[in-house]
Parts: C-alpha cells; structure tokens; sequence
C-alpha cells in the first residue's frame, strides 16, 4: 500500500487493468464502481488540474491496454503487420483513447466542493467524454463503462429508458456516492450517500422489472450457422470451394425458417457467386418456407459493400453496412496513413458505406433489423431501423482477434442493444460468440467456440418502442451535460464571492 500512496500513476495505471474485470468475461460489475472512485480519490490527493490529467491518463493506459489488447492481434497475427510496428500502434491508439478518461478526471477536480465534484462533475464530464470518443474520428465506443453491467446488473433496468450513457451516468454517480461517503475513512462512513446509492439501485431495479415491449406472432425457428473458417486461410482461392461446399451442408441440414450465415461467410462478391449454389439455397429455402441471410461483399453502382443478402421465399432483399471499420474496410487520411495500411495483409479495404435510411428486411414473417460486426457498438444507429423492427441480427467475423476477450466483450456490447430496444438479438459469427440473446439481455443460447456448429432456437418478435427508441441518447447526455453545467456554475459564482 505505500508504494501505492508514493506512487499515484502507478496506483491509477493498475486501477485501469483492474477495471477491465467488471467487463466480460469475468463480469464482475461492481468493480468499476470501486476503481472510479479509488481514481477520483488519487486525484483529489493530486490536487491540480494538470496531476489528475496524467492520473486519468495513466488509469486510461492500463485500462485499454488491458481491455483492448486484442487490436495487437488483428494487425500482427492477422494483418501480418512486423511485431514492433502492431505494439506500437496498438499503444498510440491506447494512449489516444487514455486521453478521454484523463479529460474527465481533471475536469472534475477544477470543482472545490467535494460532493459536487464527485457526485455530478465527475460523472457528467465521464459520460459525455465517453461520448465524444463514440463519434470523434468515426468514433470507438468499445468499453463504454455502462457495458459493464450487461445483464446482471440492476443498472440496466436504466437502458431501456437512457441508453447506454444512462447505465454509464448511474454507475459514476454511484462511484461519487461511495467515494463520498467513505472519504472520511472505512471505519467512520457518511450514510446518507450509501442511502442515495441504495436508492438509485433500488430504482434501476424496479425499471427492470418493467416491459416495454411484447412478443407477437407464432414462435419462430431459426437457424445460426458458425462456419469456423480459419482467418488466415479464408480469403485463399483455394478454399473457396471448400468453404461454399461447408455453407451448402449447414443451410441444407436445416429445417428453420430463417438461417443466418455470419459476415462475409461467402469469400466472394456475390456476382461472383456460382449460380448453381445460389439456386440449390433458394430451392431448399422454399422447400421450407423459409429464408437465408448470407453474408458477403458485393459490388453495387457506388462501390464495393459489405452486405447481407436474403435467398428465399421472400423477394431478395439487402442490407449494406453503413458504419465501417477504419483500416479494416476504408482507409481514413489515406495519402499519410498508406504506408501503414501497405504493411498489413487485410483484404477489402475499399468498401462504400450503404445508405443510413435503410429499413427492415421483411422475412420469415418478420421485420429483421441487420447491423454487421462493429455497428452494434452504435446504439444511436441501430434505432433507426426501430421501432418497425421485430428482431435484431447481427452477422459478425470477429476470427481476426483470434481467442482473445474480444468476441465476449462484443457480445456483452450486444447485450446491451437487446435491453435497449426490448428485442431478441441473433448472433451469427464465424468462430464465437454465436449466440441468442433475450430482449432482457439475457444469453439464452451460445454455441461453443471455435468450433463447426449451427445453433438452433426459437424467437418471437417484439414490437413496441421503449424510451430509448423514441428519444435515443438525447435525455442522457442532456442530463451528463446539466450535471457537468451544475459544477461549474456553482464554481464561477464562489469565484465571484
């Protein structure tokens, strides 16, 4: 304990490590609480404004380093990138995303008064910082704090009325309240804060409790394939066949009414695609009534798209991606940042973005809200297919961050959209984690990983819209902002005093 009370950024540094624990996989929820607050702590010790900030970088470092480790594996062991080059870039992007917690902490100590500095600055200037980091750049919203209580914790009952950002407002109030009430020692704690954080759980628990949405309709079988094609053989010519051959035997060896392939599972534009397999799909999807959603690149009058087409008794229908993966899918300041990208062994890095305005595809009797890997991460854009929606999908490949705690954090960010919006979430990814996820967040089904299998269930659709649908992020970053407004009136007019 002294080496920590002489050293604070390493204290804060291992804070930030510590905090990735109350994400998946371990999940421990309360831990943030304990971290946030044993942060503000150290920078209230720190005093200045300019001490906090390299406390708050120092917690954000070891808290994406440890959290997001896995973009060192997609640029070295997949991208191919030399070993020194992927640390280093993977520390400038940490380093770049540390910056963000670092803003919030030192925007809370300029506020003197200690219950408002860590019960409403602190949070506000958390959340709307999170925020920025969700668009800034094309934006990286991965470890928003409030992923952290997907879907045990009682602050998600707060989702479906405040997004995200709410959950995330919630939980740094609570770190406010418990760092105020034990300020003056474990042994002589303040109970009024405890009792203002029991009944802020206490709420969130009884907004859990509620449905905001309904199931309609029959129950409805599907079918989520996970193919397991190794990343480092999948785009080989070689394997084409093979891999077309692997999809052909799972669509066929199902009965369900709707099958679901994972991103790109067809290493091929769909022009490209031979007729006879296409027509082999169809043939079987009417057979049964149903309908397949194959994912795979296209070629349209814009450019190339990351897309999902539906093969079946329905029309055929197709969603294009709209939010794309920078490096991975378009490549941002390309005249500067080229000769990083030319180092890296990543197919496709020239898609076009699909039109923002696109609507449910109508299959299987169902109004089927797409997104593609990274775009569930943006809350505020899968609303736009609400609330005529009755089921999310997913497709992901998330076999570039091989087994790391990637694909469960992803599926913890997935949770999340399922509480928001009050609708089931079917994941169909190429290694892990395929999974059905209930409108409550919780993960009835999941296949194992890394392995050849076709997850089978039954949904209902849900209609219906819940706060969040209709109002979006809007009221809880209105409210982050009212918060971080409040410390700050009340600092100018002490200064006036």
């Amino acid at each position: 304990m002294a080496a920590w009370r002489w050293k604070p950024p390493v204290a804060a540094f291992f804070l930030g490590i510590c905090t990735v624990g109350g994400f998946a996989p371990l999940g421990l929820f309360v831990l943030p609480i304990v971290t946030l607050a044993w942060l503000l702590r150290l920078a209230e010790r720190a005093a200045a404004p300019g001490a906090a900030f390299k406390l708050g970088l120092a917690f954000g470092l070891g808290f994406f380093v440890a959290g997001v480790s896995w973009v060192y594996v997609s640029l070295h062991d997949f991208g191919a990138m030399p070993a020194p080059l992927a640390a280093g870039v993977t520390l400038a992007f940490c380093t770049y995303l540390a910056l963000y917690p670092a803003l919030a902490v030192s925007a809370a100590i300029r506020v003197r008064r200690d219950w408002l500095r860590r019960c409403v600055v602190f949070p506000g200037a958390w959340v709307l910082t999170e925020w920025v980091r969700g668009w800034l750049f094309t934006g990286f919203p991965w470890l928003r704090i409030g992923y952290s209580q997907a879907a045990e914790s009682p602050l998600t009952g707060i989702a479906p009325v405040l997004g995200i950002h709410g959950v995330g407002l919630a939980l740094v109030v609570s770190a406010g309240l418990a760092l105020h009430a034990f300020a003056r020692g474990w042994r002589n704690p303040d109970w009024r804060p405890l009792a203002a954080a029991l009944l802020l759980w206490v709420g969130a628990a009884a907004l859990k409790a509620n449905t905001w949405t309904e199931a309609v309709g029959a129950p409805l079988r599907v079918s989520l394939l996970q193919g397991n094609v190794e990343q480092s053989i999948k785009w080989r010519h070689e394997q084409v066949a093979a891999t077309l051959a692997l999809y052909r035997r799972m669509i066929v060896a199902s009965s369900a009414r709707l099958v679901i392939l994972p991103e790109t599972a067809l290493p091929l534009f769909l022009q490209d695609v031979p007729e006879n397999f296409l027509q082999s799909i169809e043939a079987h999807a009417k057979a049964n009534d149903a309908d397949v959603l194959i994912g795979l690149p296209e070629r349209g009058a814009g450019g190339y798209y990351n897309s999902v087409v539906s093969i079946g008794t329905s029309p055929r229908q197709v969603y294009r991606k709209v939010h794309l993966v920078p490096f991975g899918e378009f490549i941002p300041l390309r005249a500067l940042l080229a000769p990083i990208v030319e180092s890296m062994a990543i197919p496709l890095t020239d898609f076009s973005r699909g039109a923002p305005t696109q609507r449910p595809l109508a299959v299987a009797g169902q109004r089927v809200a797409v997104n593609i890997c990274y775009e569930d991460v943006f809350g505020e854009e899968i609303i736009r297919q609400l609330p005529e929606a009755t089921l999310l999908v997913n497709v992901s490949n998330v076999a570039w961050f091989g087994d790391s705690i990637a694909p469960r954090q992803h599926l913890q960010i997935a949770q999340m959209r399922a509480i928001e919006t009050g609708r089931p979430m079917l994941r169909a990814t190429n290694t892990g984690m395929t999974a059905v996820i209930a409108p409550n967040g919780r993960v009835t089904r999941v296949a194992p990983t890394f392995r050849t299998d076709t997850l089978d269930a039954e949904v209902r659709g849900h209609t219906g819209a819940t706060p969040y649908v209709r109002f979006g992020n809007a009221p809880a970053l209105g409210l982050a902002a009212l918060f971080l407004l409040a410390g700050f009136i009340r600092r100018s007019g002490q200064a006036r005093d």
